[in-house]
This record gives C-alpha cells, sequence and structure tokens, in this order.
C-alpha cells in the first residue's frame, strides 16, 4: 500500500484550517460561512446534525461541487467559505482538501459534531427524516 488512512489525514491536515467548533459557530454567523455535513443519511437520522446544515453525504462532494457535474448543487456555488463536518473530523480533513483542490474556500470542524455537542452548541436530535 502506498499511502495508509493516516497519512492521508496527516497530509490533509497539514493542508487545511481546522476550526474550533466556536470558530466554526462565529464563521458562519459572523461571515455567513456554510456548514455541510458530510456524514451518512442514516447517520444524520440517527445522531442529529447542526442547525441550518447542507447535507451532502461524502461519495458524492466532487459531483455536487462541480458546476459541469449533473449533480451539481448550487450552494457549493455561492462564493461563501464552507465549513465541512463529520462525526469526528476525518472525513471532513479529506473534503476539505478535496473542496481546496477544486477551488472552493474551504475548512474543516476538528473533533466533528461529538466536539460541536461537547461545546454546546445548537444541535438538532435526529430522528425520521421529514
Amino acid at each position: 500500500m502506498r499511502k495508509g488512512y493516516r497519512q492521508l489525514l496527516e497530509e490533509a491536515a497539514a493542508a487545511v484550517t481546522t476550526l474550533e467548533p466556536a470558530e466554526a459557530a462565529r464563521l458562519v454567523a459572523d461571515e455567513g460561512a456554510l456548514l455541510v455535513d458530510l456524514r451518512d443519511p442514516r447517520e444524520v437520522e440517527r445522531d442529529g446534525r447542526i442547525p441550518g446544515a447542507k447535507h451532502c453525504p461524502r461519495g458524492m462532494l466532487e459531483f455536487w461541487i462541480d458546476p459541469e457535474s449533473p449533480y451539481h448543487k448550487p450552494y457549493f456555488s455561492s462564493g461563501k467559505p464552507i465549513v465541512f463536518y463529520c462525526a469526528s473530523g476525518w472525513r471532513s480533513a479529506l473534503a476539505a482538501r478535496t473542496a481546496g483542490e477544486m477551488g472552493l474556500e474551504s475548512l474543516h470542524l476538528g473533533g466533528g459534531l461529538k466536539a460541536w455537542r461537547e461545546a454546546g452548541l445548537p444541535f438538532e436530535p435526529g430522528g425520521p427524516r421529514p
């Protein structure tokens, strides 16, 4: 194996800005940054989410970012900074790196949803999707 997940995570962490939960909340409130939840829909349903966050399953990220893709989501073309998050911060580090390589201003929430909740920031419990 050329690179394992640990090396990929180390490289991503070195290439992106990692935010603490309070910093991410301020960026969203003060600059209108977008929060993007990368978790699987079942995780969102089971574990809840940050209010106002967009949802993009990690496997669709590149397709939803690219305006030339038939799957493109317009919020990725808003010009706003994007703060990615997942459960613990691994997927979001990789996603922020990829999104940065695709030209977006991207950051990630260190510690993920777990850190956000531990910081006592707003949170919506899980449940069936509407």
